[in-house]
């Protein structure tokens, strides 16, 4: 049993190293304070964790990684929604940068921050050069159905403003 739990361990590890950084890019698009994206990070990772034992290998890997990925921030924005706290700020940032490129990605970031967590998702996933098939294996809808609410909510960002 030791020798098994000791593979298992292993090949968690494996996977944890192969797939961070999907697991960070996910977790970071639903936040952009580093210390809820660490506390995402890690209820991934519980999350992966408690369904390694069951994969059962049907899906790719990858698209698994970021089903869980995904549920769980979504699940973790709907409880910070009916929380309702006030973070607290120091009203200083150190590492601001003021190039046109980082006001231009934060622009980007700030609008998509602003979709539903599920259109969220299916941004991240385009973003990610995912397949249209692809995403919609994860996200469990058509590849029709991606396309059009990407077009849907490409439209949407047009008509935001970045207030």
């Amino acid at each position: 049993m030791k020798f098994e739990m000791e593979t298992t361990e292993k090949n968690f590890a494996k996977l944890v190293n192969e797939q961070k950084a999907t697991i960070y890019t996910v977790c970071y698009m639903f936040s952009n304070d580093e210390d809820e994206v660490a506390d995402l990070f890690q209820e991934v990772l519980v999350n992966l964790w408690k369904g390694f034992g069951s994969f059962e290998g049907r899906s790719n890997i990858r698209t698994w990684v970021y089903r869980v990925s995904l549920n769980t921030c979504i699940s973790q924005d709907r409880k910070k929604k009916r929380r309702k706290t006030v973070p607290l700020s120091m009203n200083i940032n150190l590492f601001e940068d003021k190039d046109e490129d980082t006001r231009q990605v934060d622009m980007l970031h700030n609008r998509i921050s602003k979709l539903q967590p599920f259109d969220r998702a299916i941004v991240l996933l385009w973003l990610e050069n995912l397949s249209y098939e692809e995403i919609g294996t994860i996200v469990g809808i058509t590849a029709k159905n991606v396309s059009v609410r990407l077009y849907r909510i490409r439209e949407q960002l047009k008509q935001m403003s970045n207030k």
